[in-house]
């Protein structure tokens, strides 16, 4: 690496956090004065005020982006005997969640262009115990809500959103998390609303399955008694601190995701032609979670970024059918998500990123 060039990291969030240090300060330092740690008001705030973001009627924080799904599909009651069509181009935590349920994943290829779920693929894959489909919204853009919306009532199936990196995103003029019977977010610290730490929320309109949920994170308690265990639970709860830390992030997050845009757009204008990035569906707004491309030969764009210093990802290397973990549902070849897996890149994306540091991410592609 030359001595001119600069450091150019994946993801700063370091230096986001201190852009919001003030903040973050004052939602700890009331966190500790009052000592409720585990189920504090900070939580209940966070919740209706994602609940308002997110265009629903309820929010329940939860421990993580991943028990925020398997305690949707519990609430909703899938499980042993059931399948879930799950796109494979996913991080594997959609079909771990689909696992944990006792269901059945069923893994479907993407859209070549957008990396998406196929809803033609999708519906090819219907059969006798099929209970629900999820879309995945990923890479911070919506999956086609509209067909799978009206494919699932079409056959009576449950539509599940994975908004886990989708914070804001929109379809047809709707928020991520208010199309299915219910959505679900993750709040990994990289994430556009990211924690200090692990988190995730369930958000629906339907509050009878909200409140079925919130029992099951919370040891199966009944809202009346705590003493009474009405259902088999499991402990899954956002604490205190991230729901303060969240709720002071949350009125920054729409400004964060145009910034992101402003960087996405300028790739697609100084990308070399031999860099194709992700396609935008024309009824989505998606929120850049993640900055993807498809390139010829990965391993010398990836050699160039090295040599000046500018960090990179790929997400996701291996689709879940061929993960061996999931041996066993892998009835197919994806060719789709197989091939697209050989040439997807990540570029550096983050609110801060300046425009003419996006330029040099794109030269230095260029003279690769």
């Amino acid at each position: 690496m030359t001595a001119h060039v600069p450091e150019i990291p994946f993801l700063d969030l370091a230096g986001l956090h201190d852009e919001l240090r003030g903040h973050l300060d004052a939602a700890w330092t009331s966190v500790l004065r009052h000592g409720r740690f585990v189920g504090g008001p900070e939580v209940a705030e966070f919740e209706a005020a994602f609940a308002r973001y997110s265009e629903v009627g309820h929010c329940v924080a939860v421990g993580n982006g991943t028990d925020a799904l398997e305690l949707a599909m519990r609430g909703l009651g899938v499980g042993e005997g059931d399948e879930v069509i799950v796109p494979t181009n996913t991080f594997v935590a959609t079909a771990e969640a689909v696992c944990a349920v006792g269901a059945t994943p069923r893994f479907v290829d993407v859209l070549p262009d957008t990396l998406l779920l196929d809803p033609a693929a999708a519906a090819e894959a219907i059969g006798p115990r099929t209970a629900a489909i999820i879309a995945v919204h990923l890479f911070g853009q919506m999956a086609d809500v509209v067909a799978l919306s009206a494919f699932a009532e079409r056959h009576g199936l449950v539509l599940i959103e994975d908004a886990a990196q989708a914070h804001g995103a929109e379809y047809a003029g709707r928020r991520a998390g208010s199309w299915g019977a219910v959505g679900t977010f993750s709040f990994y610290p990289a994430k556009n609303l990211g924690a200090l730490g692990d988190g995730g929320a369930v958000v629906s309109d339907d509050a009878e399955l909200m409140a079925r949920i919130r029992t099951l994170a919370d040891h199966g308690r009944s809202p009346n008694d705590r003493n009474a265990h009405i259902l088999l639970g499991r402990n899954s709860r956002l604490d205190t601190l991230q729901a303060a830390l969240l709720t002071a992030k949350l009125p920054g997050l729409d400004e964060a995701n145009k910034a992101r845009a402003a960087v996405a757009e300028r790739y697609r204008a100084a990308l070399p032609t031999w860099c194709t990035p992700v396609a935008v569906d024309p009824n989505a707004r998606p929120v850049y979670h993640l900055g993807v491309v498809q390139v010829p030969d990965r391993a010398a764009a990836t050699r160039a970024l090295d040599a000046a210093g500018i960090g990179w990802g790929i997400h996701y290397p291996v689709p879940c059918h061929r993960q061996p973990a999931f041996a066993a549902y892998a009835e197919r070849s994806l060719p789709v998500a197989e091939a697209a897996a050989q040439r997807i890149l990540s570029l550096p994306v983050f609110p801060a990123l300046g425009l003419g540091v996006v330029d040099r991410v794109c030269e230095v592609l260029a003279g690769a």
